[in-house]
C-alpha cells in the first residue's frame, strides 16, 4: 500500500492522526518528525529521532499491527481516553505509528467513539481524513466493532 502523502491529519479538531514515515512533494519517502507542533503525542510505534520536542507530553505504548492481546488493548483505551481528554481540553493531540494507518487509527477511532460517534461512522471519518488505506487491518475494524472493552474481555478469556 502507498505511504501517505502528508506527516499527518486531522480528523477532528486538535486531533491528528500520522506517521513517521510519508511521501513527499517528491515522490520520495520522507521521515515525519514532530517538533512542538502537538501538545501531547501518543505513539505506537518509536523511531529515534523522530521527535517530539523536548518539553512536549509524549506516551509511548508500542503495539504490534496485528491481533492484540488484554494489556495492549488495555493500553489503547487508556492512551483513546487520554487523547479525547487532551482534545476537550483544548490541546492539539498527535496519534502516531508507521503510516498512520491502523494502529493510530484504532487509538483514534476509540477516542472518537468515547466521544459519542459510532464504530463505523469513526472509520468513515478517518478514512476520508487520513486515507482510504487508513484502518485497512481488518482485525483492529472488528475490534472497534465489537467494542474494545468486549475484545479485551475475549482477549482475556482465550488465554
Amino acid at each position: 500500500m502507498p505511504a501517505p502523502d502528508s506527516p499527518w491529519s486531522e480528523i477532528v479538531p486538535r486531533l491528528w492522526m500520522g506517521g513517521h514515515e510519508y511521501t513527499g512533494r517528491s515522490g520520495e519517502p520522507e521521515f515525519a518528525v514532530v517538533h512542538d507542533e502537538f501538545d501531547l503525542v501518543l505513539t505506537l510505534l518509536r523511531l529515534p529521532g523522530h521527535g517530539p520536542a523536548p518539553g512536549v507530553e509524549h506516551h509511548v505504548w508500542p503495539i504490534p499491527d496485528g491481533p492484540l492481546d488484554g494489556t495492549q488493548l488495555a493500553g489503547v483505551m487508556r492512551l483513546a481516553r487520554t487523547a479525547d481528554e487532551a482534545r476537550n481540553e483544548g490541546r492539539r493531540v498527535l496519534v502516531r505509528c508507521f503510516h498512520g494507518y491502523n494502529r493510530s487509527g484504532l487509538v483514534v477511532a476509540h477516542a472518537l467513539i468515547r466521544g459519542g460517534r459510532g464504530a463505523d461512522e469513526s472509520i468513515r471519518l478517518i478514512r476520508a481524513r487520513r486515507s482510504p488505506w487508513a484502518l485497512h487491518n481488518e482485525l483492529f475494524v472488528d475490534y472497534l466493532r465489537t467494542g474494545l472493552a468486549t475484545a479485551r474481555l475475549l482477549e482475556e478469556l482465550a488465554e
